[in-house]
């Protein structure tokens, strides 16, 4: 039995959603921040950073989301990592390129729109975030224009990581209405069953 630590809603969303593609059993624990608990003896033997997600299968831990999705993938179900060297040279790409490039204006932005109270939000730092994204975006939704989905005609982790980043800019309330491709390509993940049961542990 595998246990994540974190919960659906956070930056552990896209290991738990990896969890139900994978089809494997898993127990969840939820971190109470507010607690402390990230900083208890217990939790800094599992991830000593202090952060989520982390994942424990067996005598294995591991943490960093995107290295957990790639260890669920290759442990029980490789071909979300791609079939051949190039397809998980592409899964690869775009999963890094989703966190390193995509997330960061992302997270900038929803941190001073979903956590800063309104009188106190600097609105130069959402402006400069949004600024941002057009041309990331535009990367994205040119790759897509003559694809089903990013890497080979089927979903994999590449698909998985960088729909769960996109996902942010609805949070953010950042209109995707020009980026027809990228709609596309979302209404057809939306469709996997394991993001539908990934969505519901949301709620």
């Amino acid at each position: 039995m595998l246990t994540i630590y974190g919960s659906p809603q956070s930056s552990a969303g896209r290991c738990f959603w990896c969890l139900e593609e994978a089809g494997v059993e898993y127990t969840a624990k939820s971190i109470d921040f507010r607690a402390g608990d990230h900083k208890s003896p217990e939790f800094l033997a599992v991830n000593p950073n202090g952060k989520v997600p982390a994942l424990v299968d067996g005598d294995f831990t591991i943490w960093e989301s995107l290295a957990i999705n790639n260890y669920i993938a290759e442990a029980y179900k490789p071909e979300l990592l791609g079939n051949t060297v190039q397809e998980r040279g592409l899964v690869s790409q775009w999963s890094i390129w989703s966190v390193a490039d995509l997330q960061a204006p992302l997270i900038q932005a929803f941190i001073q729109l979903v956590f800063v109270p309104e009188p106190k939000r600097d609105a130069s730092i959402i402006e400069k975030s949004f600024e941002k994204l057009p041309p990331l975006l535009s990367t994205l939704n040119n790759s897509l224009a003559d694809k089903t989905y990013l890497v080979a005609e089927r979903f994999t982790l590449a698909d998985l990581n960088t729909s769960f980043v996109v996902a942010i800019c609805d949070a953010v309330k950042f209109d995707l209405g020009e980026y027809t491709h990228i709609q596309q390509w979302r209404e057809r993940i939306a469709e996997q069953d394991s993001a539908k049961r990934y969505m519901a542990l949301c709620k």
